[in-house]
């Protein structure tokens, strides 16, 4: 179960439950003091609000930077999303963006780099993602739950990475292929 910690009056950290995590109001001194990797998850114009909440749930355990919101996506407040993300979506900073390749072009600018998660003629298999990314930060960008990651976006990432599907199945949900990629990159940042 994922789990927030929360400081202590004794200065020490104490993980919180999805229960106590749902009503925690985060303070200010909490939130500097969560260590952040140096990675974003931008998501593109993905829809489902079960999706944004879980991915908010994967980006506390990661302590990624921050949840850049484009397009059609929801954003918080919103009870849906409250529920699948219990409460993380507190603890995450956040920010809502109308179009993700201007947000994806400015990211660059930045020297960030880009990896879309998408199926394309474009892309090379999770295993072969090349993994020299010390130092580097990183911005994870998923798209749309049927649709995929925008063309738009594709034609700017720095690379587009495929999970290889050995079933009858083409495709994962998109807070899976989140997880498999983050966990895969998390050691590498």
């Amino acid at each position: 179960m994922a789990a927030k910690r929360l400081l202590t009056r004794r200065g020490g950290w104490v993980k919180l439950n999805a229960k106590q995590l749902r009503a925690a109001k985060p303070s200010d001194e909490e939130l500097a003091r969560i260590e952040r990797k140096p990675i974003y998850i931008v998501l593109d114009n993905v829809l489902d609000t079960y999706n944004i909440g879980s991915i908010f749930r994967l980006a506390d355990a990661v302590a990624a930077k921050e949840i850049i919101l484009c397009g059609g996506t929801e954003r918080p407040p919103s009870s849906r999303i409250h529920k699948a993300a219990v409460g993380t979506e507190e603890w995450v900073p956040w920010r809502y963006v109308p179009k993700a390749d201007e947000e994806i072009k400015r990211l660059r600018d930045e020297g960030v780099k880009i990896i879309a998660v998408e199926q394309s003629e474009k892309s090379i298999t999770l295993s072969d993602l090349p993994l020299n990314l010390r130092g580097r930060s990183i911005a994870l960008v998923v798209g749309h739950e049927t649709e995929g990651v925008s063309q738009e976006v594709l034609d700017i990432a720095d690379v587009i990475v495929e999970i290889p599907m050995w079933g009858v199945n083409k495709s994962l949900n998109v807070v899976v292929s989140t997880g498999i990629v983050l966990y895969k990159l998390l050691g590498q940042v």
